[in-house]
């Protein structure tokens, strides 16, 4: 059988995400995601974004958003300056 390894030039660079759910996430979750900005968007939606050191680390947040039960609708890396005004829609932080 052949395995395959990733090479080293193919390693995970830390950056941002935005993990966007279905659903409102109650405040009470803030503590949860620390380090993550939580944005109750108004079509129902909330985003957690911030930063990601490592593929480890997302896919600890990955496994919290299973544990809580409420639908993935998508992760996505986000680039640094990359939403711009037109973009950004009406929403509301839970801090």
């Amino acid at each position: 059988m052949c395995k395959t390894h990733a090479s080293t030039k193919d390693h995970y660079e830390p950056g941002l995400y935005e993990i966007r759910l279905k659903g409102h996430l109650d405040g009470k979750w803030a503590a949860w995601f620390d380090g993550l900005t939580i944005t109750l968007e108004e079509d129902g939606d909330t985003l957690l974004t911030g930063p990601v050191i490592d593929q480890a680390a997302l896919h600890g947040l990955l496994k919290k958003v299973r544990d809580l039960g409420m639908p993935l609708v998508s992760v996505s890396p986000v680039e640094p300056g990359q939403a711009n005004a037109s973009d950004v829609k009406p929403s509301r932080s839970i801090q």
